[in-house]
């Protein structure tokens, strides 16, 4: 199953080779830093924890810096079988104890798997669009969880690739892939300033259709381009004028009772499955 998996053939750290037990260790604590953005930017590198999450990173071939792994909390063959696969293929595992585990863990009740892989980023300069398939931008999006949930429907539904617009949440946040179950790893991930994504539609001349309340038309009842770029703006704020004048179609999603708006993942996930069914 982890066939496409890109490995670090560097030191390994088998159970043969003596298993951690200290949270201290330099690894360990290596690790542990990769909870906060800056280390994760500086080293490129970033944490992923759960059977689930780490057997579809693994899927998509993503490049493996270190398997962790606590054998006393691997509580299912498969799991087993997810470690067994990757170590034959030359990935590095470090074998830790229960109690090193969970001193890295952002999770209630680890399952005693993780892995630290490197980030996969495009840079949007270099990204010609086909003539057909949706691009997805998520405009100053501040909640991990969110981006993580709309990543995991891109997936679902084959987004070609996701833009982060001005300044945005870290989908390599450990909330995030958690939510996103390993799709951070399959979709193509882009950062821009709102200059350089404007200057990327004008280039490439592709719709662009951004999603507000006050929108003329709904999101069912549009006519959806066989290309486009779907804008989605933040939690907060939603889409500023400057971003609506941008947009070539404007929809919205109908409402009957006395909340304001959706979250920003529901919303998405609906705009992207009717886009999806127009196909």
């Amino acid at each position: 199953m982890t066939r496409g998996v890109g490995v670090n053939h560097g030191p390994q750290h088998s159970a043969s080779r003596g298993r951690i037990t200290s949270p201290s260790n330099p690894q360990v604590k290596a690790i542990r830093a990769l909870r906060d953005r800056k280390e994760r930017e500086r080293t490129g590198h970033c944490y992923v924890e759960g059977i689930r999450a780490v057997a579809a990173a693994l899927e998509s071939g993503v490049h493996v810096h270190q398997i962790v792994v606590a054998t006393d909390l691997l509580a299912s063959d498969f799991a087993r079988d997810v470690v067994r696969s990757a170590e034959r293929r030359g990935a590095a595992i470090m074998e830790v104890s229960p109690s090193v585990f969970q001193s890295i863990s952002s999770k209630d009740g680890p399952q005693g798997l993780a892995l630290v892989a490197c980030q996969k980023w495009v840079h949007l300069s270099d990204v010609r669009l086909a003539p057909t398939g949706v691009w997805l931008a998520l405009s100053a999006s501040q909640d991990a969880g969110n981006v993580g949930s709309i990543l995991r429907t891109c997936d679902a539904v084959r987004v070609t690739g996701v833009v982060l617009v001005g300044p945005s949440v870290d989908p390599y946040d450990p909330s995030s892939l958690r939510a996103s179950t390993g799709a951070a790893f399959t979709i193509p991930l882009a950062r821009a300033s709102w200059s350089d994504f404007a200057a990327w539609i004008a280039r490439e001349q592709v719709p662009l259709v951004g999603a507000t309340g006050d929108a003329p038309t709904s999101y069912r009842a549009a006519e959806y381009p066989p290309r486009l770029v779907l804008l989605m703006g933040s939690e907060r704020d939603g889409l500023s004028d400057a971003q609506q004048a941008s947009c070539s179609l404007l929809v919205h999603i109908p409402m009957r009772g006395t909340v304001d708006s959706l979250n920003l993942a529901v919303a998405t996930s609906l705009i992207l499955y009717e886009i999806f069914g127009h196909r």
